[in-house]
């Protein structure tokens, strides 16, 4: 699973992660949904909140807050985050992409390639994750259990009731 790679004349631990779900909505709803930084709040279980948006284009950059637990102390973790937003292919096609920088010196780029399936649409959700030595193995597992999440909250978010 991890492999490593040169960047920046350093050695890094790095992986990537692919995960790719259904969904009964078509990618026009798809992409809006994931090209707006206050929809990830809750989209992943560890954010809490989004703050300082800033806006130029279709990029986007601001800072999401991500909760956790750490031996029963309660602690908020600040992450920048830039998102661009590229609606080049709707109605057939779309992708939302960006870097992630976390304190830690977790690096990870993401990106939601949205395709239209019948009535709804297929994404896969891709992520390379860069970490410090001896953190690979952790924030990978957290960034899947992310992923996985992250599918069910949209699925549900975006599915209409019959």
């Amino acid at each position: 699973m991890p492999a490593r790679r040169i960047e920046e004349g350093a050695e890094v631990p790095s992986t990537e992660l692919k995960h790719t779900f259904q969904i009964a909505a078509p990618p026009e709803e798809v992409f809006a949904h994931l090209a707006e930084p206050s929809h990830y709040v809750g989209l992943s279980p560890l954010v809490v909140a989004v703050r300082d948006v800033r806006r130029d284009g279709d990029t986007v950059h601001y800072t999401a807050v991500e909760r956790f637990r750490f031996l029963g102390v309660r602690h908020d973790n600040l992450i920048d985050v830039m998102l661009t937003a590229a609606p080049d292919g709707l109605p057939h096609s779309a992708e939302v992409s960006g870097e992630v920088r976390s304190p830690g010196g977790v690096r990870m780029s993401y990106r939601f390639a949205i395709a239209r399936e019948g009535t709804g649409s297929i994404v896969t959700d891709t992520l390379h994750l860069r970490t410090p030595l001896g953190l690979l193995r952790f924030a990978a597992s957290q960034a899947r259990k992310v992923q996985r999440s992250r599918a069910r909250v949209l699925t549900a978010r975006l599915t209409r009731p019959a």
